[in-house]
């Protein structure tokens, strides 16, 4: 196996994307992504069997369509990377079977990847804001934000030391965008849609509450409180939710952009806040945003000028790397093949509450 530049095929199956991704050490060949989005919409979320048969339907011709693009044959890659977890059990399940077949048709290595972990590993790729010189500096912290996660970490190995600092205890934050914009009828996904509609709207014209950021939560430096570093955004839904009920009940307009703009700017206010902080008091001094959530234009203006006003340098990965790619896997797949880490066989089974800080499974 070349260990210095492998070629590393990555399979991504956690929700409703069905990503298959090939790199070349950070070199990114090829990115095939094919998504269920349009079978959800009329249920207002994923439905996670509907997930898990278009992932049937969608891997073989996904596979294909890389493996095209990249110009390469499955005899050449070096290794196979999928993702085994957090995710929906079903969904996992799809990818994990399609991996270790072919693993055992062609006899190549196969790496069960952390999911989140492989948002950080992303941004170690050779395309657009990637890191400076490919490589993970020191004192590295990330910052993740889609539907099902919303979490600070800090990173001292891709390949074997990710620590969780903090993270939501309820509803993650894109989950709190679906919520509200079902209650403003925005419909599914409701992330772009509020982006949008929030551009146009007054974002002072409503104070809706940050969660967490009282003293008794928060705490000192020198003595932190129990969520110092987390989120909660259940209450905030349902303050959207009482908001919204005042204005019927008096018989005025929804005015539906303000709301949408005030529930933003709390939403990412007490994100980009608690991460700088977590940033500042853990020496951090380098930033990767990721996630699906991550594609949102307030929180990445919001995120780069509050990293920059502490002088902490900030990555974006661009935005269809954002979102859940089989490149991704493939990207940290190849980190552990640089690194050494032995191959996970093919007796591991998905794990759907993968904790973060297990980055691959063991053989």
């Amino acid at each position: 196996m070349n260990r210095t530049q492998p070629l590393v095929l990555g399979i991504e199956s956690s929700c409703d994307e069905t990503g298959v991704g090939i790199v070349r050490g950070t070199a990114l060949l090829s990115n095939t992504v094919s998504s269920s989005m349009e079978e959800h919409v009329r249920f207002g979320g994923v439905i996670p069997e509907i997930a898990s048969r278009a992932h049937l339907d969608a891997f073989v011709p996904t596979l294909q369509a890389s493996l095209a693009e990249a110009g390469v044959r499955l005899d050449d890659v070096d290794a196979i990377a999928v993702t085994s977890g957090p995710g929906l059990a079903g969904a996992l399940m799809v990818g994990v079977c399609a991996a270790k077949a072919l693993a055992v048709a062609t006899g190549k290595p196969l790496y069960a990847i952390n999911h989140l972990v492989a948002h950080v590993g992303v941004g170690l790729l050779q395309a657009g804001n990637s890191l400076p010189d490919n490589i993970l500096p020191e004192n590295l912290g990330a910052l993740l934000v889609s539907g099902g996660h919303t979490e600070i970490l800090r990173i001292r190995s891709i390949t074997d030391d990710v620590e969780l600092l903090g993270s939501t205890i309820d509803d993650a934050a894109g989950e709190a965008y679906d919520k509200v914009a079902r209650l403003l009828g925005l419909g599914y996904p409701g992330g772009p849609a509020i982006d949008k509609l929030a551009r146009t709207g007054n974002a002072k014209a409503i104070r809706f509450p940050r969660g967490l950021t009282q003293p008794k939560y928060m705490g000192t430096a020198d003595e932190p409180g129990p969520h110092r570093y987390d989120w909660s955004f259940s209450g905030l839904k349902t303050a959207v939710a009482r908001c919204v009920e005042q204005f019927e009940a008096r018989g005025e307009e929804v005015p539906v952009a303000d709301v949408a703009a005030a529930f933003q700017e709390a939403v990412v206010d007490v994100i980009t806040s608690k991460a700088v902080l977590a940033c500042r008091e853990y020496g951090i001094t380098e930033l990767l945003l990721g996630g699906g959530v991550a594609a949102n234009s307030r929180l990445r203006q919001l995120t780069e000028q509050r990293c920059s006003a502490a002088g902490i340098r900030l990555t974006v990965p661009p935005l269809d790397l954002c979102t859940d790619n089989g490149a991704m896997v493939a990207a940290l797949g190849a980190q552990l093949v640089m690194a050494g880490i032995e191959p996970s066989g093919i007796s591991f089974a998905p794990d759907s509450s993968m904790p973060v800080t297990a980055v691959s499974l063991p053989a």
